[in-house]
């Protein structure tokens, strides 16, 4: 690991104005995905601003009847909180399903958000990796590919995001609130928040420099069924070959999002409106700019198949 410097603010504004000042820190909470990539020297970040002393552990509901989550929040405390267990129970399931209890004690809402590819290539320094290097190359295209992404990625990168966390929130349209340097604050659409990787895929979100993440916000509760469920290689915490993260309602209608697919949750307004039709019409609407490679072709029919089983679940 590098040498770096650290400190501690106790305030938004001073975190926001740090980072702004220094394009080479970073944010660290739990920092149980910053930590491991600076001992890999993936991230090399020159100045830790820890930001564990500003708040932002709160969970609470908003005027409008949805809850505000904040950036500071454990995952365990966010999945064990009664309201989202209650009311939102497709994050508490994507939550548990995501990490061991361990994990979960450190993990923050912000940084699960934040967390980076597993692309064995990305973390492997002695491959060409784009989002690690730009403009070195991809080794994924052309080589081994089959935990990668089979649509919305590009010839410069066919990494997937990781989080089951970001899957719940995509399905259940969440919004994340945050703050800039110069005190100004914005709401972004989490349909907008993670970028498609182009030609630019060490870029992953739409945050600015030094903009710091306050909060998560939901919408009021939709009721309807929430199921997430995670297909993977083996039964303890891996990342998932294929997740759906689904909310049903009683008439077949819904809303759901894809993970192990693509650079960011995946979801589609025709594969929503093509729910009621079942499993297959709505996965074809979902994947329907699909481009996998031989090895991850078996993902457009996995995708259909793990669907199928959450709509016969929402059936009972």
């Amino acid at each position: 690991m590098r040498a770096f410097t650290c400190e501690r603010v106790s305030t938004v504004e001073a975190a926001a104005k740090a980072a702004a000042a220094n394009p080479e820190a970073k944010f660290i909470a739990g920092g149980t995905n910053l930590l491991d990539l600076m001992k890999l020297e993936i991230e090399r970040p020159t100045h830790l601003i820890d930001v564990n002393g500003v708040g932002l552990d709160k969970v609470e509901a908003t005027p409008n009847g949805g809850l505000r989550i904040g950036a500071l929040v454990r995952n365990t405390d966010l999945a064990s909180h009664e309201t989202v267990r209650r009311d939102y129970g497709l994050l508490t399931r994507a939550l548990v399903a995501g990490a061991s209890g361990q994990l979960r004690n450190k993990a923050t809402t912000a940084g699960n958000l934040l967390q980076r590819t597993r692309c064995p290539y990305f973390y492997d320094t002695n491959q060409p990796c784009n989002k690690r290097q730009p403009g070195s190359g991809c080794s994924a295209i052309g080589g081994f590919s089959r935990q990668h992404a089979v649509v919305g990625s590009s010839d410069s990168c066919i990494a997937t995001h990781p989080s089951d966390m970001a899957i719940a929130l995509r399905a259940l349209d969440a919004t994340v609130e945050t703050v800039k340097a110069d005190g100004s604050t914005r709401s972004i659409p989490i349909a907008d928040f993670h970028r498609l990787p182009g030609d630019t895929p060490h870029i992953e979100t739409t945050l600015e420099q030094g903009e710091f993440i306050t909060a998560v916000a939901l919408p009021p509760p939709i009721g309807g069924k929430h199921i997430y469920r995670k297909v993977r290689d083996r039964a303890s915490y891996a990342f998932a070959l294929v997740s759906i993260g689904a909310v049903i309602q009683p008439d077949g209608t819904g809303q759901f999002a894809v993970g192990g697919v693509a650079h960011k949750p995946w979801r589609t307004p025709p594969g929503d409106e093509k729910l009621k039709d079942g499993a297959r019409a709505a996965a074809s609407e979902a994947l329907a700019e699909a481009r996998p490679t031989e090895q991850n072709r078996f993902k457009i029919d996995l995708v259909e198949r793990t669907l199928g089983a959450v709509i016969a679940e929402a059936r009972g």
